[in-house]
């Protein structure tokens, strides 16, 4: 497993990360795939409050608390459910960040949130009240850094002038490569860490039937599918060649993975060719690029 920086952090993690929405909650399932993680090389796990209402953090604390200095845990806060559990509403506020943390460094049984970020954002959110809620953290010890996870260039832009935010959470793959015209260059110039999610596109680039996908047709969703297997094969799977789609921008620090299964763990994580220059060329030429068309 290889590693970098986090952006301007000191956090070293893997290139390939785990993103435990998807574990579900039989912890006798889901802690045994999150320690064999770690066995693989695996150090960074990627949470959020909002997951099963914070049952997806208690899941994580309990698997790493033993080995808590050996790992990078992040999770994410903004989204607050509704008091009879129908759904959530955004709160960017202050007040509300502050005891999202509390509230998320119980659940993770730690004294400390290696990454904190929020869990969307909009231009019209108070920005600078969230950045002080954050600051607030850092300066107070409970969070080491900091960061966003957000596919809108607007909020992007603001967050990475006005803040000291480490890292953007995006969604990223062949299927969608928007943040190759509004985001990646910026982030990259300044030294924010790219974690990126969606590699495979809801399984699109390797096995679920073409249908259309954002402003893609089905037919170009199935020219992105054949370049992904044509350039897969014996040195790597399709879902392989995804995440080294992702992982060959130099802008992005990891590719944050969905994992449910220890099959697709073991995918995830083993060490595979590189794709090379002309195998990139080829998948970047298999489908037109396209920006944001909203929150520019």
């Amino acid at each position: 497993m290889n590693y970098k920086a986090l952006g301007n952090s000191y956090l070293k993690i893997s290139e390939v990360s785990f993103g435990c929405m998807s574990v579900g909650q039989d912890e006798s399932k889901a802690i045994p795939l999150i320690r064999r993680a770690v066995d693989l090389g695996i150090n960074y796990f990627d949470t959020a409050d909002l997951y099963d209402k914070g049952q997806n953090e208690i899941i994580l604390g309990k698997a790493l608390r033993d080995i808590r200095d050996q790992v990078v845990i992040a999770t994410k806060a903004g989204n607050q459910w509704r008091e009879d559990g129908s759904g959530w509403d955004w709160n960017p506020r202050k007040e509300y960040i502050l005891s999202c943390a509390e509230a998320s460094l119980k659940r993770l049984q730690t004294d400390h949130i290696d990454l904190f970020q929020l869990h969307g954002g909009t231009i019209d959110d108070p920005i600078d009240e969230t950045i002080d809620a954050f600051e607030t953290l850092v300066k107070a010890g409970k969070v080491r850094y900091y960061g966003i996870s957000s596919i809108r260039p607007n909020v992007i832009r603001e967050y990475a002038r006005r803040s000291n935010i480490v890292s953007v959470m995006m969604q990223y793959s062949l299927l969608d490569r928007r943040p190759e015209v509004s985001c990646l260059p910026l982030l990259e110039q300044k030294n924010i860490g790219v974690l990126t999610r969606g590699s495979v596109a809801k399984g699109l680039l390797i096995d679920k039937p073409a249908e259309p996908y954002l402003e893609y047709s089905a037919e170009q969703v199935q020219q992105a599918r054949e370049a992904i297997a044509a350039a897969s094969g014996p040195q790597r799977l399709p879902s392989q060649t995804a995440i080294q789609y992702v992982l060959k921008h130099p802008a992005v620090t990891s590719a944050v993975v969905g994992i449910r299964t220890p099959q697709q763990l073991e995918e995830a994580a083993a060490e595979v060719e590189r794709l090379d220059a002309m195998e990139y060329e080829a998948l970047t030429r298999a489908v037109p690029v396209k920006d944001y068309a909203q929150h520019r």
